[in-house]
């Protein structure tokens, strides 16, 4: 993996024959003679890797550690100082006379990956370099990961009412350890609710570890969750960990934990009871500190009036209970969250920058949505990568036109149909998103075309929590 690396040292053999042999191998070298020049190629050129040694003129390796490490501006009036140090710095290994170990051990204190014992082998020196930098590649990469993870469920769109009180309760449970139960139908973002829980609590930067109780089946569910011992069963060739174990001081959600079995609910029970559980074939306890969210689109009252889950579980878990409302009843957020997705999708595409026809967000706003948001994401990048302008018109939606009847809108067959103050209260908000929208976001002017006195019009806005803005051009 060729690289940049800084080579600092004070001895003009070692610079050139370091140079050569990291140029053969298909690495830019960078040198430096002393500490403050050190410092001033990181700042410049942002290595790679530094080799450095430890006894530098000017700046000893230690103090370039020190200035690297509090990300120090400036060295006084020195000609080499740079003007700024990054406070995140690029790995370090220490070149150390034999007689300096203690240095050498001072300096790992203060970040330095390595260090090698001069005179030092070529080729045990090439392998440090290949080991360091895979480790700093698969970091980034990590990194990269959990940005890509932590982007998709950092937006929670919450303008109803409705979302802002279940996003101030959320806030006020996260800080603490209790269990945390989500309920919600499909697709009402129940995960993305568990992964805030986390994100906002003190385990932010330990594992947030998802297993799904309805994917697999009872034993390899139970295998998922808590892993086995060698030879526990047939092909258990090597012991391997458990999500549970492996997401020590973390969190663990369990998604649709109501189809979980009850011989798995009697092991969760324990393990929530005493923080201690076996593996699968063991008998040694594992101790973890870990935090539970759980999430069910299943009425858990009902299953353990009939049996299907333990009633002691129930009451474990649901100690913080957050009931997520069906996107029918958070009417305020569907464009909010039209406009959210539509954007995210757009980047994901590298499209122009969308939007809706007026006639498109009638339709959204009238749709009862029975798959929630996830059918939300999935209608709008349909229409995202379908559409050919940036107008993206009702038709690409593929939704029934505003005035049909309940069954062509779109609700389940079973569903009962909206009642008349739910239908009164969709349509008064249309009207107003509407009135707001040919009059480009002027209150006075939407009151006047709706006939209603200008301070009336501003109740109505706050009761129903609607904001009026101008619309981009």
């Amino acid at each position: 993996m060729p690289a940049r690396i800084l080579i600092a040292d004070d001895d003009p053999d070692i610079l050139s024959g370091l140079k050569q042999r990291l140029e053969w191998g298909g690495h830019q070298a960078l040198t430096a003679k002393d500490g403050a020049e050190a410092l001033a190629v990181i700042q410049q050129d942002r290595p790679s890797l530094i080799l450095l040694d430890l006894e530098l003129p000017i700046m000893t390796g230690i103090e370039v550690l020190e200035r690297l490490r509090s990300g120090s501006p400036g060295l006084g009036s020195d000609r080499h100082a740079p003007n700024d140090i990054q406070t995140i710095t690029p790995p370090v290994i220490m070149l150390t006379a034999f007689g300096t170990i203690n240095r050498a051990v001072e300096a790992m204190k203060l970040g330095a990956t390595d260090f090698l014992t001069k005179p030092f082998d070529l080729n045990h020196l090439e392998c440090l370099i290949r080991n360091v930098l895979d480790r700093q590649s698969l970091a980034k990469e990590v990194t990269q990961l959990r940005s890509q993870v932590d982007s998709r469920y950092a937006t929670i769109v919450a303008e109803s009412r409705k979302m802002k009180d279940v996003l101030a309760f959320v806030q006020r449970a996260a800080p603490s350890d209790a269990a945390v139960l989500v309920l919600g139908e499909t697709g009402t973002g129940k995960e993305l609710i568990a992964r805030a829980i986390h994100r906002w609590s003190g385990r932010a930067d330990r594992c947030f570890m998802a297993v799904n109780c309805a994917a697999l089946p009872e034993h390899l569910l139970e295998n998922e969750l808590f892993g086995h011992e060698r030879g526990a069963f047939t092909g258990a060739n090597y012991t391997q960990e458990g999500k549970i174990e492996a997401a020590e001081g973390g969190t663990v959600f369990l998604d649709e934990i109501g189809d979980m079995s009850l011989a798995l609910q009697s092991r969760l029970l324990r393990l929530l009871q005493d923080k201690e559980f076996h593996r699968i074939g063991g008998t040694r306890q594992i101790r973890v500190d870990v935090r539970f969210v759980a999430a069910t689109n299943k009425d858990l009252a009902l299953a353990v009036r009939t049996g299907t889950f333990r009633e002691d579980l129930y009451y474990r878990l649901n100690v913080l209970p957050v009931t997520l409302p069906p996107l029918r009843e958070r009417q305020e957020d569907i464009l909010p969250l039209a406009a959210h997705v539509i954007a995210r999708e757009g980047g994901r595409y590298r499209s122009e920058k969308k939007r809706f026809t007026p006639q498109a967000e009638e339709a959204l706003c009238h749709y009862h949505w029975p798959g929630n948001i996830r059918e939300l994401e999935n209608v709008i990048a349909r229409a995202v990568i379908l559409s050919d302008h940036r107008d993206i018109p009702a038709e690409l939606l593929g939704l029934p036109a505003v005035g049909s009847t309940p069954d062509k809108a779109g609700l389940a067959e079973d569903a009962a149909p909206a009642s008349y103050h739910h239908s009164m209260e969709s349509h008064s908000r249309w009207l107003i998103r509407e009135a707001l929208r040919k009059a480009d976001g002027n209150q006075t002017r939407a009151a006047a075309l709706l006939e209603l006195q200008r301070t009336y019009f501003t109740k109505l806005l706050k009761q129903k929590g609607i904001t009026a803005k101008r619309p981009d051009p």
